[in-house]
């Protein structure tokens, strides 16, 4: 089953069950009028939205199908009460935390690292990310993230499994040369990590089939910057921390609402040789952002080559399944300079 948010001058937006080809939704709001609510009363709405997603796949739903426009849609959930971002793939961890100087700790291995994002206002996935200097060094971050049921706190990984509702995409957007001054002050991120952007359609796990094992996604994440190819790494590979243990990390001290958003981290891999991943064009998986590419330059020539995103930059993400075909839908944004 898959989910969106149609824009219709709300906060909110309105629900639309979309069609498994991407090609066309019908309203749900005689269901549920929002994600938001769908989510509150999951057990009561997901039997009737999982007939009407039949139903549209069948070709049964008539007049009430419209054409679907990706362009029409907010993020899934264009706010969410939870927006916490963990970083599961320790390989990226290691490489940007290189960039600023710093060292691994040895419990970035078995502790998942997570940080609290701002939730109150997504941006649209084909909306565009803004900025008011590219001397913040505007990054885009390509990930996947859980949105999940009511989470009791304490709970167990594998308890934790059975929380999950829905999976997206994520842009987590990050302006680099803020991250270190701000770090320096011990109290986290804020003005370096801005609105995040998410596919503009989430899915219930079982849309991914076999590339779902309970706790990663396997399949190869799209990213592209202007046309060319940043990365394709598989999100189920060098993911040391799972969804489930992510949740069960996030709840420990408290529980999460219907509707909290768990983020992967930056999809990264490591090369077959057990070092840093290689670029697409030397046979490599590439990369989910540009802080890893100037990473790797620096290793290789003393400095980073490539600049962070420019205004009029395009980004593009998506995953396809095994057959080629769009999953999620693409978060396809435009780096525009922010005019107050």
């Amino acid at each position: 089953m898959k989910l969106a948010s149609l824009k219709d001058g709300s906060r909110d937006g309105r629900l639309v069950v979309v069609s498994t080809d991407l090609t066309r939704c019908v309203p749900a709001t005689g269901i549920a009028p929002t994600l938001q609510a769908a989510l509150d009363r999951w057990d009561q709405t997901e039997p009737a939205l999982r007939a009407l997603a039949q139903r549209l796949d069948a070709g049964g739903c008539g007049d009430e199908a419209e054409v679907f426009h990706p362009i029409a849609c907010h993020s899934p959930l264009p706010r969410a009460y939870q927006w916490a971002d963990g970083s599961a793939y320790v390989n990226h961890v290691e490489l940007v935390r290189r960039a600023r100087g710093a060292e691994l700790p040895d419990s970035f291995w078995t502790d998942p690292l997570i940080y609290q994002g701002g939730s109150d206002s997504f941006l649209d996935p084909m909306g565009p990310i803004e900025a008011a200097s590219e001397d913040w060094g505007i990054d885009l971050e390509a990930e996947i993230a859980v949105i999940t049921g009511d989470v009791p706190m304490g709970v167990t990984p594998e308890a934790a499994r059975n929380c999950i509702r829905l999976v997206m995409l994520v842009n987590d957007v990050s302006l680099r040369n803020l991250i270190p001054a701000e770090l320096a002050k011990g109290f986290g991120f804020f003005q370096s990590k801005p609105s995040s952007a998410f596919s503009p359609v989430a899915v219930t796990p079982d849309e991914l089939g076999a590339a779902w094992d309970g706790g990663r996604v396997h399949l190869p994440l799209r990213s592209s910057i202007n046309g060319h190819v940043l990365g394709v790494p598989n999100a189920g590979v060098d993911m040391t921390f799972d969804f489930p243990t992510l949740i069960a990390h996030a709840a420990k001290t408290r529980k999460l609402a219907a509707g909290s958003i768990i983020g992967s981290g930056t999809v990264s891999n490591r090369d077959a040789g057990g070092g840093p991943g290689r670029p697409v064009a030397d046979g490599g998986v590439g990369y989910s952002c540009l802080a890893e590419v100037r990473m790797i330059e620096t290793l290789l020539h003393g400095k980073p080559r490539t600049p962070f995103l420019r205004f009029g930059d395009q980004v593009r993400i998506e995953m396809l399944d095994a057959q080629g075909r769009s999953i999620f839908g693409a978060i396809e944004q435009v780096v525009a300079r922010h005019r107050p």
